[in-house]
C-alpha cells in the first residue's frame, strides 16, 4: 500500500468520540455528557428565524456578535474572546500554533483524549504524568516538564474533579510556555479561573456551549486569554472558522443565563440523588463537578456491565485505558432516565454474572 500520510499521522492512534446511535432510536444515552434538556427558547427562535441572506454570505471571520455578547455575560473585553467550531478547534489552534517536533505538550492522565491526538498531529513531544490515586494534581513534576504547553482540564473528564485555584495559578506563574485550562464543565463547578486569564499572558480559559447551553451539535466554543495570546492563534485559525447560524443561535444562548442556571440546578440536583443511588448498590462514586459520574462496580466489571447495559438501550462510556478498565463514567440524564439506568444496573448486579 502506497505510504500518504507523515510519519507521526501513521503511527497516532485516532480519537474515538462516544458512540452517536440514529436519530429516533430509543435508546437512553448517557456516555457523551450531553445536556438532557432542550436549548434556550430564545436561541432556539433565533434558528427558526434564519434570513437566507446569512447564508448566502461569508459569515463574520471572528464571530463578533457572539464575542460581544459573551463579554458582557463575562464581563471581559471583547477582543479578549476567540471563538472556535467547538472548543476543540480551540485546543487545535493551540497545538498548531504552539507545539512541533521538540517541543513538549503536557498533561496529567487519566484527562481529555483529545490532547494526546493533536499532539500527534504536530509530532509533538507527549509527557503524561499520571495523576495522584486521589485525583490531586503532580503539580511539581508538571512544572518540572516546563512544556511548550501544559493541559488541565478542569473540571476533569473522566474523574470530574476540579483543580483548585491556587494551583492552576503556580502553573501560571512556574510555566514559560502556554497553560490551558479546559474548562468545558465549568458550568457544573462552584468556581472558574477567569480571573487567572485576566492575570497572566500566558494562560487562556477554553469553554465551550455543548454541556451547560445543550448546544452540543451546534458545535460551538471559545477562548477567553490576553490578546497577545490570541493574536498568535488567529494567525492559525480558518479564515471564516465560525459559520452564521452558530454565531447567531449561540449569541442567544449564552445571553439567556437564566435559563442556562435553571437547568445546571436540575443536573446538579440530579447528579446528586444518581451519586447516591449508585453508591446504594455498593458502587465507588468520586465526587463529581460537572454533568458526570466516574463509578467504579462493586465488582470491578466494568466491561461487562457496559456491553450489558448496551444490550437494554443504555449508553454508558467505557475506557479501556490504564486506571480506568475497572469504572464507568455516567452522564447525568433526567431523573427519569437516571432511574431507568439504576434499574437496570441493580438487576445485573442481582444477576451476578460478569
Amino acid at each position: 500500500m502506497t505510504n500518504y500520510f507523515r510519519s507521526n499521522i501513521n503511527a497516532m492512534a485516532s480519537y474515538v468520540p462516544g458512540e452517536q446511535p440514529k436519530r429516533g432510536t430509543q435508546i437512553i444515552k448517557l456516555n457523551s455528557n450531553e445536556n438532557p434538556y432542550p436549548p434556550s427558547p430564545a436561541a432556539l427562535a433565533v434558528l427558526q428565524n434564519i434570513d437566507g441572506e446569512w447564508l448566502r454570505r461569508y459569515p463574520q471571520p471572528f464571530g463578533e456578535d457572539f464575542r460581544q455578547t459573551a463579554s458582557k455575560v463575562l464581563g471581559v473585553p471583547s477582543d479578549w474572546i476567540i471563538v472556535g467550531n467547538g472548543s476543540d478547534e480551540l485546543l487545535n489552534l493551540v497545538i498548531r500554533a504552539c507545539t512541533e517536533p521538540g517541543r513538549k505538550v503536557v498533561y496529567p492522565v487519566p484527562t481529555y483524549v483529545l490532547y494526546q491526538t493533536l499532539a500527534g498531529m504536530q509530532a509533538a513531544d507527549v509527557v503524561e504524568i499520571p495523576y495522584n490515586e486521589d485525583y490531586s494534581l503532580p503539580l511539581k513534576e508538571l512544572i518540572a516538564v516546563n512544556g511548550a504547553v501544559t493541559f488541565i482540564a478542569s473540571p476533569n473528564s473522566p474523574s470530574g474533579h476540579v483543580v483548585p485555584i491556587e494551583e492552576l495559578r503556580e502553573l501560571a506563574t512556574q510555566l514559560s510556555g502556554v497553560l490551558v485550562i479546559d474548562e468545558a464543565y465549568v458550568d457544573f463547578a462552584e468556581e472558574d479561573a477567569l480571573a487567572l486569564v485576566q492575570e497572566y499572558e500566558n494562560t487562556i480559559a477554553i469553554r465551550t456551549l455543548s454541556k451547560g447551553y445543550s448546544l452540543a451539535g451546534l458545535r460551538l466554543g471559545f477562548g477567553v486569554a490576553n490578546p497577545k495570546l490570541l493574536n498568535g492563534l488567529f494567525k492559525v485559525k480558518d479564515s471564516y472558522n465560525i459559520d452564521a447560524i452558530a454565531c447567531a443561535v449561540g449569541a442567544a444562548a449564552i445571553a439567556d443565563q437564566e435559563y442556562k442556571n435553571t437547568c445546571v440546578a436540575k443536573i446538579k440536583a440530579s447528579r446528586t440523588q444518581l451519586a447516591t443511588d449508585l453508591r446504594q448498590l455498593g458502587f465507588r462514586v468520586w465526587d463529581s463537578q460537572t454533568n458526570f459520574l466516574l463509578a467504579q462496580p462493586p465488582k470491578g466489571n466494568a466491561e461487562y456491565l457496559y456491553q450489558k447495559l448496551k444490550e437494554c438501550l443504555i449508553l454508558v462510556r467505557y475506557f479501556q485505558q490504564p486506571g480506568l478498565e475497572d469504572k464507568l463514567r455516567i452522564t447525568v440524564g433526567t431523573d427519569e432516565q437516571n432511574q431507568a439506568l439504576v434499574k437496570a444496573l441493580s438487576q445485573l448486579l442481582d444477576g451476578g454474572a460478569g
